[in-house]
């Protein structure tokens, strides 16, 4: 069966290795980033084209890839007067790779359906390097059909690839996990903070909670930095500001309230404020070993 012609947009660290990870499968690719540098680097692999708009891309490509930043960029680039749905084909796929807000992603599928085009959400776990080699775990969703054609090529990006129902349960689902885990890391590096604060010794209190239910992988990613400086959880502030945010919104949309979450984006907006936001998560300790009342 001939491979589909894909069109992808957003070459950062993790949609540039993606877009690798399809070059050496075999696939043609359509490509569009504001970084030159980035585009040079996928044509210079082969294959490969450079286009112009999201027009141009969706009107060359079978199945159309994004890897973008926020749910307003995706909006932009979709909804534009030259942006993808005044391009895209009937029978064409969009997939939506970043972690956006669900009812965005349903209100673009809606309006991609009546042009014949299907969508699928497919927010991702796991790191960059991951992704070169095809291991990233997917969380997709969409209508059955449409993720069963979209299905092949999740599983050349992908070594877990998760069905989780109707368009924005993939969306939903990493919105949850990021406030669980970014929730985690910024009690655990608040934790750090207090026992400086109170002179108690950080590897002692870590040696403490690491041998009972509080041990995660979080947990070692915070002692990483608090204790050993380390910074190697690579998730900026920045980014975890974004999805808490982008998680009390959608909890809003549920008609209820994630106090939990507020006081987690509060922390991170802080964060952020306090010009920290290029810093990975665990480097929040800072912010709080700093904070006075």
């Amino acid at each position: 069966m001939t491979k589909p012609v894909i069109g992808f947009i957003g070459l950062g660290l993790m949609g540039g290795n993606m877009v690798e990870c399809l070059q050496k499968n075999g696939y043609q690719l359509n490509v569009m980033d504001l970084n030159k540098d980035a585009v040079e680097a996928v044509l210079a692999r082969g294959n490969a084209s450079e286009v112009k708009s999201g027009r141009e891309l969706a009107e060359a490509s079978d199945v159309v890839m994004l890897c973008l930043t926020t749910s307003e960029v995706v909006e932009k680039i979709v909804y534009g007067d030259d942006g993808i749905l005044a391009g895209i084909k009937e029978g064409s796929v969009l997939i939506d790779f970043g972690t956006s807000i669900p009812a965005s992603t349903r209100k673009i599928g809606a309006d991609l359906a009546k042009k014949g085009a299907g969508m699928i959400d497919a927010p991702l776990g796991r790191t960059p390097a991951h992704a070169k080699d095809g291991l990233l775990n997917i969380m997709a969703a969409g209508d059955k059909e449409t993720f069963e054609k979209a299905k092949p090529l999740l599983d050349v990006l992908g070594e877990n690839v998760f069905y989780l129902g109707a368009l924005g349960a993939g969306h939903t689902t990493k919105l949850i996990n990021n406030f669980m885990g970014m929730t985690t890391v910024c009690a655990m590096s608040q934790a750090f903070a207090v026992a400086d604060r109170a002179g108690v010794d950080r590897q002692q209190l870590f040696d403490i909670m690491s041998t009972g239910p509080s041990s995660s992988p979080f947990m070692q990613f915070c002692k990483n930095y608090a204790v050993d400086g380390v910074s190697d959880l690579g998730f900026s502030i920045a980014n975890a500001n974004k999805d808490l945010g982008y998680f009390v919104k959608m909890v809003e949309d549920l008609g209820t309230r994630a106090l939990i979450a507020e006081g987690t984006s509060t922390n991170l907006q802080a964060a952020v404020d306090a010009g920290m936001g290029a810093g990975n998560v665990p480097e929040i300790f800072d912010y709080f070993r700093k904070l006075d009342k």
